[in-house]
């Protein structure tokens, strides 16, 4: 089997034309949408972006035992599964997550790999003593800082050498995943990830995709909104939306490229496509930006996917309704390509759901480390926190401590201790390492960073939009014990369950 495996980053589902989108056209994904199974209710797993990565190398979830950090030396990869089988994995990003201590070790589970320079804050090309004053007036104060091993002054930096349509990140992976093609699209037993960070903030694209969503803006560079409430006036909400429009513009671009590389080169008969992303992004609904900060709705949560399997060609142009999830993702490339799945992975072959349409779970869980614990059965969300983030227990399991930009500190590292092996690591002791509030993770996208906390229902059918939560007390009971069902069968430690008070629902799960 050869395979292509397209992942974008903050793709949002509702604004693709094959899931009712209107506001940004997108015929590639429609077109995508008739040469492949359109997946309804595909879902989010471990957040964000590397445990995200986490769930789709290893089958299985892992936000209820760890937060942000690289893969274990237990954990299953499955383009490690697939070289065993046979078959060679190429990787080709500019997703620089990959390059920091929280995900450095993700790329190297594959035969090869090529990065592309310049995303967000990539620590691409220096400059020792930049034009500060100048680019002060380029960008707006609250994306603009001239401290050094900032995001947003690295990125400012990175700028200035990305100028050219050829210059984009993501125009240069989808490039890096032609050269690929042209060089072994006649061999057999392959897989391609072509990566991209795009649509992901800054919402920066070449000036052609702007167009379109011309607003009028006057003022300084705004392509980077914050991670929390809204707060700016509506001019200055409707350029950073805009902006976002236009990166998706270009991704649906990107995309129609590859459609036709397919169509010029007769692919679609003998390799397999798949195309989603990590998770959604909130641009005001909710009165949000972003994501990270507030309840998981389902503008993060329900993520769109998309797969063409040669091997079906009567399922091209069909709809999926089964609840499918992030971590399936590991199952299915092992399937198409005959390879079985480690013991320890818990995810779905969606190929089988692409045959059958069956929709073999009664629901699934997905959430952050350390926040709520959210289910769906397909009707309703439940999302569940703990009574007091500040003072929940909650423990790290792991044997790579480290967080997105450093190791664990020493003080966190005092109160660890050494953990019995817990089912899915092999045998292996772990160190279980409790959070405390000077954690460095802990006011990123920790409890900390948390600006919604009650434990609320929705009802889906009645209110998609997720504007009203409801009380209905079997209702909450049914998902609870739903909830602790799907917690013990991924191995949950026990206080998993105590610091969400869900304990007496273990007995009816």
């Amino acid at each position: 089997m050869k395979t292509v495996f397209v992942l974008f980053d903050s793709l949002n589902r509702h604004m693709l034309e094959p899931y009712g989108g209107r506001r940004v056209a997108t015929p590639s994904f429609a077109r995508l949408s008739r040469k492949a199974t359109t997946f309804d209710n595909h879902y989010v797993g471990s957040l964000p972006c590397m445990p995200a990565r986490r769930d789709m190398q290893t089958g299985r979830l892992s936000f209820l035992h760890r937060s942000w950090g690289p893969m274990e030396p237990f954990d299953n990869s499955f383009p490690e599964l697939l070289f065993e089988g046979g078959c060679y994995s190429h990787l080709v990003t500019d997703h620089f997550h990959y390059w920091e201590d929280g995900g450095a070790t993700y790329h190297n589970r594959y035969d090869s790999y090529e990065f592309v320079r310049g995303q967000e804050g990539d620590p691409w090309k220096a400059l020792v003593q930049p034009h500060w004053e100048r680019l002060r007036e380029a960008y707006h104060e609250r994306q603009f800082t001239s401290e050094r091993r900032e995001y947003f002054s690295q990125n400012i930096i990175n700028r200035e050498f990305i100028r050219e349509e050829e210059d984009f990140p993501s125009v240069q992976c989808f490039a890096h995943g032609f050269d690929f093609l042209d060089r072994n699209r006649d061999a057999d037993n392959w897989l391609l990830q072509i990566e991209t960070f795009d649509p992901h903030e800054p919402f920066q694209a070449p000036a052609r995709f702007k167009e379109k969503f011309r607003t009028g803006w006057q003022g300084p560079i705004r392509d980077w909104p914050r991670y929390g409430r809204v707060d700016e006036l509506p001019a200055e909400c409707e350029e950073l939306r805009a902006n976002y429009y236009a990166v998706v513009a270009m991704c649906d671009s990107l995309l129609g490229q590859l459609l036709d590389y397919f169509d010029a080169h007769r692919m679609w008969g003998d390799t397999a496509l798949v195309v989603t992303t990590d998770h959604g992004f909130l641009l005001g609904e909710h009165d949000f930006w972003a994501k990270n900060r507030m309840n998981i709705y389902q503008e993060v949560a329900r993520i769109p996917l998309f797969i063409h399997d040669p091997r079906q060609p009567d399922a091209d142009g069909r709809r999926a309704a089964a609840l499918t999830q992030t971590h399936d993702l590991a199952q299915t490339f092992l399937e198409l390509n005959g390879v079985g799945p480690a013991k320890e992975m818990q995810g779905h072959a969606l190929t089988m759901a692409m045959r059958d349409g069956r929709n073999d779970r009664a629901g699934l869980i997905f959430g952050y480390f350390g926040g709520a614990v959210n289910v769906t059965d397909g009707r309703h969300t439940y999302h569940r926190f703990p009574a007091d983030l500040a003072r929940q227990e909650i423990n790290q399991y792991t044997l790579m401590p480290t967080h997105i930009f450093q190791p664990f500190s020493t003080e966190e590292l005092s109160n660890a201790t050494l953990s019995e092996p817990l089912p899915f690591t092999k045998g292996a002791k772990v160190l279980k390492v409790p959070v405390i509030e000077r954690s460095p993770f802990y006011s990123l996208y920790g409890p900390g960073a948390l600006l919604e906390n009650d434990t609320r229902l929705y009802d889906l059918e009645a209110d998609p939009g997720q504007q009203r939560p409801i009380s209905d007390p079997a209702a909450e009971k049914r998902l609870c014990s739903l909830m602790a069902a799907l917690m013990r069968e991924n191995d949950a430690p026990p206080e998993a369950f105590t610091r969400i008070d869900l304990t007496q629902h273990l007995e009816t799960a």
